[in-house]
């Protein structure tokens, strides 16, 4: 057997010099290489390890990067990552001022479109396509490599259908392994089983219905058999589309047997694959877990309550209610536009529709929110998770903008809770009956109390409250963001100088208590856990300008920048909303 040969790889030039009957080894190098980095630094896993043979296989036959390669999500990436120059820093993946977890334009030629939500490759790769048929190559390939879970979206449907009528050098790969983060749902994942069976004759294929060249499926890991197809179809022109089957997790047991567990698992034993657990007694709830058990608090007493999450449900937490209630929590699979307007359709029969969604994959529903949901007055409540910095997925998945894109929306209640209670009361109150859609934005992670199930509250709408009393400068905070600044004043020399309000509601603000803020201060500093255009310190100014107001405003928030990944801790200091940041800017007032 040869040497170590992933050690020699520098570039898919140094891997085409290997003979194709050492493939196999070089396989199972790379895939104890990812085990290995991601076992101590953490990451994605499954889906990385699914793919290894079609990677080494996809960089091996086309002569990258001239020809094009786009992976979909691309949290499966992590051979390309380390196959295309980024082996020697992959262990700096997802680390502030590492690599990215996530293809990304600007870090290698490699990476030749970035990507992080999914369902986007079909379309950038057609757009590649179509770009150097109108340059004048027709000999350049373009592949999109997309999952079961990705290609139902859609918007990967939109590409597909637009290909089909096409001369475009387009090879679709469906990676078909049944599984997204969570089980893969739907009508189309039900046909892909019935193929993959053999239950499916051949004339019916809805593949071959779009004009496309179909073939497979084959096995994803026979390192042979998806070169030979490769090879095929490197030469067959126009649009083209493999089905290939994979199993998330390839190569580690215990990641094949929990899919959804291993999908990002944390620290874990590389040798067993047993997860490092952590102890989480006597700790605060997770937000989205305070979430999901109260939704399904308030599921048991009101049948009218549905629970509607874009292929989420673990994240989420919507599966407790899945669980409970399987007629009445839906998984729509990765369909955000979807899931907006199936709520807003419920919502019109007089169901209360909790609609729950990554605030950063909300943003994929934009028009179905205003057109749909906000222009019908329709009282939808979005439960937006991961609000506001989210860590190590970076600028693809951080939740900053939701607070300045649903502001402008006619009608949108917007609210963000302090705390667990907060979340608690509010989901409580938005089931009472409310006449307009609701956003309720909640981070990322732990909160602060660990005995949060207290008796409901009603929570009064519009209505801010002061927490602390001061005399000359006044902190106007939204969110969870504000438990940042309890900390910063208790070690600053003049606290008694600074009040500090709560301000949960960005729309509709609490104006009443406003004018008594202005009237009373001398200086008023905002704090939000969101991009600084357009958000709540932008309502403020808003508020002071309409009615004359002229003391100085300071405005803290998310810079006017993408922000890269890291840990929350870093990127809060980044921003300077951290406790220690704050302390410092309270101190110069």
């Amino acid at each position: 057997m040869p040497e170590n040969l992933l050690q020699n790889i520098n570039s898919p030039k140094d891997l085409r010099q290997i003979p194709e009957k050492d493939l196999p080894q070089l396989a199972r190098e790379l895939r104890d290489f990812i085990i290995d980095i991601v076992s101590v630094k953490e990451g994605h896993l499954g889906a990385s390890l699914g793919v290894i043979e079609l990677t080494i296989a996809l960089h091996y036959v086309f002569n990258t990067p001239e020809d094009l390669l786009v992976w979909d999500v691309g949290h499966q990436a992590y051979g390309h990552k380390i196959l295309t120059g980024r082996k020697d820093n992959f262990d700096t993946n997802r680390q502030l001022g590492g690599i990215s977890g996530f293809p990304k334009r600007d870090e290698s030629e490699f990476d030749t479109f970035g990507v992080g939500h999914s369902s986007t490759a079909i379309s950038a790769a057609l757009g590649m396509a179509i770009a150097s048929n109108l340059n004048g190559n027709f000999d350049k390939n373009h592949i999109a490599v997309v999952g079961d879970a990705s290609i139902a979206s859609g918007m990967a449907f939109e590409g597909l259908n637009h290909a089909g009528v096409t001369d475009a050098n387009l090879l679709v790969i469906l990676n078909d392994n049944a599984i997204g983060i969570d089980p893969s749902v739907g009508a189309l994942k039900n046909y892909l089983t019935s193929v993959k069976e053999g239950k499916n004759p051949r004339q019916n294929n809805m593949i071959k219905s779009l004009n496309f060249d179909y073939s497979g499926p084959i096995d994803g890991h026979d390192i042979f058999a998806v070169i030979k197809e490769l090879q095929r179809l490197k030469k067959t022109k126009g649009p083209k589309f493999l089905h290939i089957i994979t199993t998330k997790g390839k190569g580690l047991e215990q990641a094949e047997k929990d899919q959804v567990k291993y999908h990002a698992p944390g620290k874990f034993d590389k040798l067993t694959g047993e997860i490092i657990v952590k102890s989480e007694e006597n700790l605060p709830p997770k937000f989205q877990d305070v979430f999901g058990l109260t939704l399904l608090e308030l599921a048991e007493k009101n049948e009218k309550i549905v629970g509607i999450t874009p292929a989420m449900p673990s994240g989420s937490s919507l599966k407790f209610m899945m669980d409970a209630f399987p007629k009445r929590a839906f998984d729509v699979g990765i369909a955000e536009q979807h899931a907006v307007t199936l709520s807003a359709g419920m919502a019109t029969q007089g169901m209360i529709v909790y609609c729950n969604i990554y605030s950063t994959f909300l943003q994929r529903a934009y028009d179905q929110v205003i057109h749909d949901v906000a222009l019908q007055n329709l009282p939808v409540i979005f439960c937006l998770d991961r609000a506001g910095l989210v860590g190590e997925d970076g600028a693809t998945h951080h939740g900053v903008f939701d607070l300045a894109y649903l502001r402008c929306i006619p009608n949108m209640i917007i609210y963000s809770p302090m705390n667990e209670i907060d979340l608690r009361n509010i989901l409580y109150t938005a089931q009472l009956g409310l006449n307009h859609p609701v956003a309720i934005r909640y981070p990322r992670g732990r909160g602060e109390i660990v005995h949060w199930k207290k008796p409901f509250e009603k929570i009064e709408i519009g209505k801010a409250k002061l927490l602390k009393k001061g005399s000359r400068i006044a902190i106007l905070s939204n969110g969870f963001i504000g438990t940042n600044v309890i900390p910063a004043l208790a070690q600053i020399n003049n606290p008694h100088d600074f009040a500090h309000y709560d301000f949960p509601f960005v729309k509709p603000l609490d104006e009443t208590l406003l004018h008594e803020i202005f009237s009373n201060f001398e200086n008023i500093i905002t704090l939000e856990n969101g991009t600084i255009k357009g958000g709540f310190g932008s309502s403020i100014l808003e508020f002071a300008s309409s009615n004359g107001y002229s003391i100085p405003i300071k405005v803290l928030g998310i810079p006017d920048a993408f922000i890269e990944h890291g840990t929350i801790e870093e990127l809060q200091n980044y921003s300077k909303i951290d406790a220690e940041s704050l302390k410092i800017i309270f101190e110069s007032y």
